[in-house]
């Protein structure tokens, strides 16, 4: 009776211990400011959403402040209105002047700032708020880089502003990524994204948009909660096999 409940004891921490794994490595990989979708279109445009996760415990997020990029500026911004918060949006003069529809654009939009109209419309911890902008022509660039600061209602203010790293390691608050394909050539079709979204969604996005890290630490942990079950299953049913292993079960 005594070595079967041990069995029984170690399938009960396998599992816990697989479990717990794939819910850490998710946590880990979910946990910063991002835009989704993750890719798109030279010269499109796109909706663009950024999500906030709040990681705090004791503090809500009040404000989201997001710089466009001034190396790829695009002519056009505009943001969907969120009921208990306040947007503004900055625009500055360019250096260089960029084209829209045949029109020589002189300023483009710098900053997009979302203030909470008071704490209680603020993200509370364990959840997360989705900040959404429709921009456009998007410039022929690789990519579009959006730093943003994240502020809590205690004062702290978290710098979402690192790029990413040449050798693609992980950096500690990496700033919002958007990818820029280039546009398909005369002819052949785009990857079609939906009525009103031009972006183009890569595989790792198809789902929910979260950062393709996520499903994949999720699938680890799951690949391996699975092979130590039935490792602890086969071990299991060998030592019920052997001589005299019922007697000591009994």
């Amino acid at each position: 009776m005594i070595r079967a409940r041990s069995v029984a004891g170690l399938l009960a921490a396998s599992v816990v211990g697989a479990l717990a794994a794939a819910t850490v490595g998710v946590g880990v990989a979910a946990a910063h400011v991002t835009v989704n979708p993750r890719e798109a279109i030279q010269g499109g445009y796109a909706k663009l959403a950024f999500r906030v996760p709040n990681e705090r415990d004791n503090a809500g997020t009040t404000r989201l402040e997001v710089a466009l990029p001034a190396d790829a500026p695009v002519a056009s911004v505009s943001v969907r209105p969120m009921a208990g918060w306040t947007v503004q949006v900055e625009k500055t003069k360019l250096a260089t002047p960029i084209e829209m529809h045949g029109s020589q654009v002189t300023e483009a939009p710098s900053k997009i700032t979302w203030t909470a109209d008071g704490e209680a419309n603020a993200i509370k911890p364990g959840q997360f708020q989705e900040f959404e902008i429709s921009a456009g022509p998007l410039p022929e660039a690789d990519t579009m880089i959006f730093k943003a600061l994240q502020t809590y209602s205690n004062g702290e203010v978290v710098r979402w502003i690192e790029e990413p790293s040449t050798d693609g390691s992980e950096v500690d608050h990496p700033a919002p990524v958007l990818k820029l394909a280039k546009a398909p050539a005369q002819g052949v079709a785009a990857t079609p994204t939906g009525a009103n979204d031009v972006a183009t969604v890569s595989a790792a996005d198809t789902g929910d948009g979260e950062d393709g890290r996520t499903g994949w630490a999720l699938g680890f942990g799951v690949a391996g909660l699975v092979a130590g079950l039935a490792g602890l299953a086969f071990g299991l049913l060998a030592w019920r096999r052997r001589p005299g292993a019922d007697t000591a079960a009994g």
